[in-house]
């Protein structure tokens, strides 16, 4: 038999053509081993990889590509994978962390301030509580680092009730005495809880922490123009991305009890709920929802009256302001305004580069748009690949049922008080 190396143009043909009927069985006979005239196995280095759906070689180092080959179902690469369980059994000390909870879920700022407070634990036998005040909507405590949690739930926590919740905690110190107190450093309530307990308990409490360990802290002062190094005072206030948020590790999440000590009173403040604002009057770096829009809208009308429907700021891509349709003052990008909102709604935008660095700070991003190959759809949390237009009518249909359900409900109440 001759040695020389032989080739099938038929074969090859086939293997460029991944819809020919042949084409899985040959990739799956070229991805193989094989085993040389030494008995030694070996890989032929031009066999690696798959012809992609637009002729092109590629490599793909999940073996995604091996498992279709084989009739098996390909294994995803970002397959959820069990973290290993941290379990304080018996805690020697506790570390009290205060969080925000916009909206009833812990916000980015929340996670860093529960990844900084196990940087405090530092190997020792101790566990990181959470105290929570209000209704409860976050369902991802065990990822986040919480080994212990303080809920009060009652419905007076809902409102701006500062008295009472210092009356909490004020229980919380005396049965417990923790090792560290930590607030955010935020306008969502943390900045004002974290001075009014300080003052209570007798600390001096550190403002615009944005670094802490057991044996120093360094905080922003002079507006932010210089560090000030002082030793670890037990009331911190901690900047956002103090540290690095959980996420190599599950934890217990057990129900930390908290004895009845002394009476509820009742709180001088009383809380007449948030006043109605024009969402266009707030700015649009503060802004938490913003509705956005591209040049992908053609019912600029219909865009203006989605948003006051849904109580949502406006925002627009560049070329929508260059086309005229939006002020300036409304462009979301690196070349506008930098947006950290909790939910951002792209309406119509494919994702330029300078846009995608202006919502980087994003809590949730939804994309509506045709494309369902564009940057935006691709970086979205959810994406609506439908008619702009038709998405928005359906938006304002189904707030419009709500808010009259909403008002029925209230005069249901009033007739019968």
């Amino acid at each position: 038999m001759s040695d020389v190396l032989r080739k099938d143009p038929r074969a090859e043909r086939i293997l460029r053509n991944r819809l020919h009927p042949l084409h899985e069985a040959l990739m799956a006979r070229q991805l193989g081993e094989t085993r040389g005239p030494t008995g030694l196995l070996r890989k032929n280095p031009h066999n690696t990889g798959y012809m992609g759906p637009n002729g092109l070689k590629r490599i793909d180092r999940s073996n995604a590509a091996v498992g279709l080959l084989n009739g098996h179902k390909a294994r995803s690469v970002n397959q959820q994978v069990e973290l290993p369980l941290h379990i304080v059994a018996q805690p020697d000390f506790y570390i009290m962390v205060v969080a925000d909870m916009v909206g009833g879920r812990l916000t980015s700022q929340d996670k860093d301030i529960l990844g900084l407070a196990h940087q405090l634990v530092d190997g020792r036998n101790g566990a990181v509580a959470l105290v929570v005040f209000g209704s409860l909507k976050e369902s991802q405590f065990d990822k986040a680092g919480v080994d212990r949690l303080l809920h009060f739930g009652e419905q007076a926590f809902d409102g701006y009730a500062p008295e009472l919740q210092i009356q909490k905690l004020l229980q919380v110190e005396q049965q417990y005495q923790p090792e560290f107190w930590l607030f955010p450093e935020s306008i969502h309530g943390g900045t004002d809880l974290g001075c009014r307990f300080a003052a209570r308990i007798g600390e001096r409490c550190a403002s615009q922490v944005w670094s802490a360990s057991r044996q120093k802290i360094v905080a922003r002062g002079a507006s932010g123009s210089s560090d000030i190094h002082r030793d670890p005072p037990r009331v911190m206030l901690l900047l956002d991305e103090c540290a690095q948020a959980i996420d190599e590790t599950r934890h217990e999440v057990k129900s930390l009890p908290l004895d009845n000590v002394g009476e509820t009173i009742d709180g001088q403040i009383i809380d007449h709920g948030l006043i109605a604002v024009d969402p266009n009057a707030v700015p649009l770096a503060e802004a938490e929802f913003i509705l956005s829009a591209g040049n992908g809208i053609d019912n600029w009308p219909l865009f203006h009256q989605t948003a006051q429907c849904l109580g949502a700021t406006e925002g627009a891509s560049r070329v929508a302001v260059d086309d005229g349709h939006m002020p300036r003052a409304r462009q979301v990008g690196a070349s506008g305004t930098w947006v950290t909102a909790r939910v951002y709604v792209a309406v119509g935008i494919s994702g330029a580069i300078q846009h995608m660095q202006g919502i980087g700070q994003c809590d949730k991003v939804i994309a509506i748009n045709t494309d369902a190959g564009c940057d935006m759809v691709k970086r979205a949390d959810l994406a609506v690949v439908a008619d702009s237009t038709e998405i928005l009518q359906a938006l304002g249909q189904i707030m419009g049922q709500y808010q009259q359900q909403q008002t029925e409900d209230d005069d249901g109440q009033s007739t019968t008080k």
